[in-house]
């Protein structure tokens, strides 16, 4: 298969880092009349204290609580008034915010991302009133949700040991609700400084014009220490770990698998190899996983492989390659593991051969292509990659570089997930759950 169109452009970049510290990259493409502003936070769950579990989601809540020179809502009111989209999300080591708004807009947004990294506008009310919005979150979206938290809560702990890699970051009730105005303050001090954050600015504008609405808006912050990250490496586990979880809400059982991937920064051509590895095993009706368990066996309702607990190229070292699926309660646990132990085994001794791996390629690098396109996720890309690894350039590297991914490469990953530790949960299923299930 050809590869021909694998090459993304090279994207226009442009660096700059504040006296204040903050770094700057700008990305113009004046293909449409839209801009849109990110600011990169680098602090995420993993960073969070002990006894503060979900901080970094409370707080990012609390951005939007209004700011120094605006009431709350005040941010959205302008966003939406220009005909703009807006949100934030938080992530393992960062947390980000960014709007998308129509080309006169532009400073606007840069307006409304410097006051509130300046001085967000934290109040007890504020505090107290954010803390409910996220306990809500938690409810709808993992206690009261079936397969609620599975895998991204619930894996980490039965792989990793550290606070850091194994808690919860969607955070424990009693974590949030003992979380004081004093935290927030230490906690903004700390983490959102300026030499701690990255903007983005990406989209129809002129460079000289973006910088010097940049300066500005963001220049007259002042400086504060830049904390030092810690190391978050941690062995991986030496064999097998099981955890059993039990779900009142499942209607049929549930497992996920966990392996550790390559650092993206030490060796990036091993971590694409295990990004294709999960395309390889369930990505698509043709791939390993659906055409064994779920077409062949019949042992699965659903399949599916991922590089990176939230996405591939989203978090610093170490990071998770996951396998999750869903089966019939007449299917045992160990049924299944045992059929995605023999197709890894297959794939380490002859790999894919290169039409597969060709197929696989072809149909990552058309997704990447079609999420590129929207400018929302190209910023975010831009800008994640800039933070994470220092080379905001990786976004137009990748198709090339994983079309240079060699069959024998996505053998070795799938030999050292074969051959490796790893960590199995379980998801079981109330016995109601089960008898409905089954009649």
């Amino acid at each position: 298969m050809s590869t021909a169109l694998t090459k993304a452009p090279t994207p226009e970049l442009h660096r700059l880092t504040l006296p204040n510290g903050l770094r700057v990259l700008l990305a113009p493409d004046r293909a449409s009349p839209v801009v849109g502003v990110a600011v990169h936070v680098d602090v995420g769950f993993r960073s969070e204290p002990v006894g503060r579990t979900g901080f970094a989601h409370l707080f990012e809540h609390l951005m939007f609580q209004g700011s120094e020179s605006l009431e709350k809502l005040a941010h959205f009111r302008h966003v939406q008034g220009s005909g703009g989209t807006f949100n934030g999300s938080t992530h393992q080591d960062y947390t980000d915010y960014f709007e998308v708004l129509p080309t006169a807009a532009l400073e606007r947004a840069l307006f409304l991302e410097a006051d509130r990294l300046r001085a967000p506008r934290l109040t007890e009310e504020n505090l107290r009133n954010q803390i409910d919005v996220v306990k809500e979150e938690i409810r709808l979206n993992v206690l009261n949700r079936p397969y609620g938290g599975f895998p991204w809560i619930l894996l980490p702990p039965v792989l990793y040991d550290t606070f850091p890699n194994a808690h919860n970051g969607y955070g424990d009730f009693t974590d949030l609700e003992q979380a004081s105005l004093d935290d927030a303050a230490a906690f903004f001090d700390t983490y959102y400084a300026p030499g701690n954050a990255l903007v983005t600015v990406a989209g129809d504008f002129e460079t000289d014009d973006a910088l010097a609405m940049v300066d500005k808006h963001f220049g007259d912050i002042p400086a504060r220490p830049t904390p030092i990250r810690p190391s978050f490496a941690e062995p991986p586990p030496p064999g097998e770990r099981r955890h059993t979880e039990p779900d009142a809400l499942a209607p049929l059982p549930a497992l996920a698998l966990g392996y550790r991937v390559a650092d993206p920064t030490a060796d990036l051509d091993s971590y694409l190899a295990q990004t294709l590895l999960a395309s390889t095993l369930a990505d698509g009706e043709a791939s390993r996983l659906q055409q064994r368990l779920v077409h062949g066996d019949g042992i699965v309702t659903d399949i599916s492989a991922s590089c990176g607990l939230l996405g591939p190229l989203d978090a610093r070292d170490p990071d998770t390659f996951t396998i999750t699926a869903m089966h019939p309660p007449e299917v045992a646990a160990d049924q299944v593991l045992t059929a995605i132990d023999e197709e890894l085994g297959r794939l380490a001794t002859d790999g894919p051969d290169a039409a597969e791996l060709a197929r696989h390629t072809a149909r990552w690098s058309s997704a990447f292509y079609g999420e590129q396109d929207r400018l929302m996720h190209r910023m975010l890309a831009l800008g994640s990659r800039e933070l994470l690894y220092g080379r905001a350039e990786l976004v137009a590297e990748l198709p090339q570089r994983l079309a240079a991914v060699k069959p024998e490469q996505v053998a070795a990953a799938a030999a050292a997930a074969h051959e490796g530790g790893r960590a199995v949960l379980v998801i079981e299923p109330s016995a109601d759950n089960k008898a409905e299930a089954q009649q």
